[in-house]
């Protein structure tokens, strides 16, 4: 199902295949934007919107492939689904590889190309929510004293608030109280919730 708060990018050089996969896209209900080049698409602005992008793989200067690169350079991490005149597998292997979410060849069948839009903005979307989740994380650990870091990550390798004290030379009270902080500012449910955080937050002793 088309989500009408995302953005479809279409590139291609071709009015008639830009047209009509526009055109296809816009019935199923998606918001469309067409560019006849890589540049072009380069210069224009984006949507903070979950997003995709349908890109043809010989454009006239830079190629689909090169917009690729330049698009992981430069950080943007947009699912993109390629069309191609020739099916070349060691390009498609490559385009793949490089996390593209489809490689079709033209002439495509319409379904196929719709199924492919959707698993793309699909991963986006999941992709923005681990962002902000970590965005979270990362605002919740900035809360935390110098002390309670070194906590938390003694905390996940699973050992006791004795063990901990010991590691640290203090009490363990006062390891008691600083877990007990940690748990709060991290807003964990329980040890295994802070475990999962820390996973996800690269926290090692």
């Amino acid at each position: 199902m088309s989500d009408p708060k995302s953005i479809v990018f279409v590139v291609d050089d071709d009015p008639l295949v830009r047209d009509s996969v526009a055109d296809l896209l816009d019935l199923a209900g998606f918001t469309v934007r067409t560019f006849g080049s890589a540049t072009n698409f380069l210069q224009s602005g984006h949507p903070d919107l979950p997003a995709c992008l349908i890109l043809d793989v010989e454009l006239p200067g830079l190629s689909g492939l090169d917009l690729q690169v330049e698009l992981t350079k430069s950080g943007v991490d947009m699912p993109i689904v390629f069309l191609t005149g020739r099916g070349d597998i060691p390009m498609s292997v490559r385009a793949m590889k490089r996390g593209a979410v489809e490689f079709l060849t033209k002439p495509f069948r319409k379904q196929e190309l719709l199924e492919a839009v959707e698993e793309a903005l699909l991963r986006d979307r999941e992709s923005r929510n681990r962002r902000a989740e970590t965005a979270e994380l990362e605002k919740r650990l900035r809360t935390l004293t110098p002390r309670e870091r070194q906590v938390l990550a003694l905390v996940v390798t699973g050992l006791l608030n004795k063990q901990i004290a010991g590691e640290l030379g203090t009490t363990e009270e006062t390891i008691k109280v600083h877990r007990g902080r940690v748990m709060s500012k991290m807003a964990a449910g329980s040890l295994a919730e802070l475990v999962q955080m820390a996973g996800k937050l690269k926290i090692s002793p």
